[in-house]
């Protein structure tokens, strides 16, 4: 069996990602509308300036999972630092290590943009999700995520 491959998104990969967000909207229970994902994906993660990065995990020619994040700046710290935005695996994908590769990955990336953090949230109902960030070595802080549309 293949070892999977962690490698950042391609444009041919698009239509599998998006369905790799349905499913983790699934797991996380909530909604997701497919409409015009590929079309605004592509615009975000191959514009000249992208807003968004995006790893992928690939098996066997298959998507199985990806991380998405971007960077941005904290005036507390006064510096920049990753928002991981995304990171899922299918079902079947868990508990192999695969995770703790892609978390070295973005480790990586983080370093290449100059961000010594990452930071990123679960909804409380994950605790595997939670088990595994604390495994290694992540911190949690509990706060209020808030929603206001401006259209």
């Amino acid at each position: 069996m293949n070892e999977p491959k962690i490698r950042f998104v391609q444009k041919k990969d698009l239509l599998q990602l998006v369905n790799l967000c349905k499913l983790h909207a699934d797991y996380e229970k909530a909604d997701y509308d497919v409409q015009q994902k590929e079309e605004l994906l592509n615009k975000h993660l191959f514009s000249d300036h992208p807003s968004l990065y995006c790893l992928v995990v690939e098996k066997e020619g298959r998507l199985i999972g990806y991380t998405a994040y971007m960077k941005q700046f904290s005036t507390w710290d006064a510096t920049n630092y990753i928002y991981m935005d995304c990171l899922f695996m299918t079902e079947e994908s868990r508990g192999f290590g695969i995770g703790e590769k892609i978390m070295d990955k973005i480790k990586e990336e983080a370093q290449k943009l100059g961000c010594a953090m990452i930071q990123w949230q679960t909804p409380e109902f994950n605790k595997r999700a939670i088990k595994f960030y604390k495994r290694i070595g992540a911190v949690g802080k509990s706060k209020e995520r808030f929603f206001l549309n401006v259209e």
